[in-house]
């Protein structure tokens, strides 16, 4: 039976809108930049500056939401599953006894937002930092709670 993957904490949306304006002011900027070079040729105006509103409605309106309906995540009593993608989807499952420590981090925008990134660090080099971003503040630290639980009654 597959694992059903929980869904991030909606507010997740609007960290990604507030990191996707940022790109999408700094194309906007270099749109103004090209078109401010481009005004004394004889080439049509504003070019540059449509193509870039485009891109930044898309950054903006359209690809948050999308790249939000592709992420997941569940905990059982041995591991912690993660799946994210859309054209290639990546499940990632870490093990509990792999993990190592444990992180929970908070940008400006996600402590505005009240969600904060679970960060595993597990054995090994390739792929030994795990990260599970848009939880909850609270459903993190309960998770954090409960893998660090599972990892002080572990037999080693």
């Amino acid at each position: 039976m597959p694992l059903s993957l929980a869904p991030l904490d909606r507010r997740f949306v609007t960290v990604l809108r507030w990191r996707a304006a940022v790109v999408a002011l700094v194309v906007l900027l270099l749109a103004g930049v090209g078109e401010a070079i481009l005004y004394g040729q004889d080439l049509p105006n504003g070019i540059a500056a449509g193509l870039a509103v485009l891109i930044a409605i898309w950054l903006v309106a359209i690809a948050p939401p999308r790249r939000f309906a592709h992420w997941g995540f569940a905990l059982d009593e041995r591991e912690l599953h993660i799946g994210h993608g859309w054209l290639t989807r990546v499940h990632t499952i870490v093990p509990i006894g792999r993990v190592q420590h444990i992180d929970l981090t908070q940008g400006p925008i996600e402590r505005g937002c009240s969600v904060a990134t679970l960060v595993l660090h597990t054995a090994g080099t390739d792929h030994s930092r795990v990260t599970v971003p848009g939880l909850a503040r609270d459903q993190a630290e309960a998770v954090r709670d409960r893998i660090r639980g599972a990892i002080e009654a572990s037999p080693w």
